[in-house]
């Protein structure tokens, strides 16, 4: 029996008018997923006015997209991408780091891939 377990799990907290996200993707995420997380970023980041996000990513468990998944990634970015100070991508694969040089054409802040959790979280708190 194989184990297709995907998806994410999200913590969000606010201090003032910034908003932490952490986010945990695990195995081949779907389109499913994305219609799943989507709304609980929209709502987050919809009641701070002007907020300044800082997002922790782990992708050590993260297998990659399906086709329709990817492109909902790419909306997902551009709608917020403005508000996206700090991006730390946390992973072990190769071409996460590449994503992450990627993120930077979409994002106005800055992002950075990190092989190391606690460099990736001194960093996104610095």
């Amino acid at each position: 029996m194989t184990d297709n377990t995907h998806g994410f799990s999200i913590g969000v907290d606010r201090v003032n008018n910034d908003v932490f996200l952490s986010l945990k993707a695990k195995g081949t995420l779907t389109h499913q997923d994305y219609l799943t997380i989507s709304p609980v970023i929209d709502s987050a980041l919809a009641e701070v006015k002007h907020p300044k996000v800082n997002v922790f990513i782990d992708g050590t468990e993260l297998n990659g997209w399906e086709i329709r998944a990817a492109w909902d990634d790419l909306k997902l970015g551009l709608k917020h991408g403005n508000e996206f100070q700090k991006i730390a991508i946390y992973g072990n694969k190769g071409w996460q780091e590449v994503a992450g040089k990627v993120a930077k054409w979409f994002i106005n802040g800055d992002s950075q891939f990190f092989e190391d959790k606690d460099e990736a979280m001194k960093w996104l708190l610095s």
